[in-house]
């Protein structure tokens, strides 16, 4: 299971890349992406994916 960020909505705020514990999410032309192969949707971590919760852009961020 991954997340998914959705590049037309993103803003480019930064603010879901420090909270991911797996560090699955990072640059790539300028836009976040996150790498499928890492991200564990925060399981263990904590209830719901952080980068969701920590994203200010409501639908940017989804369940892939």
């Amino acid at each position: 299971m991954a997340v998914v960020i959705n590049t037309n909505e993103c803003t480019s705020c930064g603010d879901c890349e420090p909270v991911c514990p797996t560090t699955s999410i990072s640059t790539k032309k300028g836009m976040y992406v996150v790498n499928q192969a890492t991200c564990t949707e925060c399981d263990g971590e904590a209830d719901s994916p952080k980068c969701i919760t920590a994203c200010p852009v409501d639908g940017c961020i989804s369940y892939a």
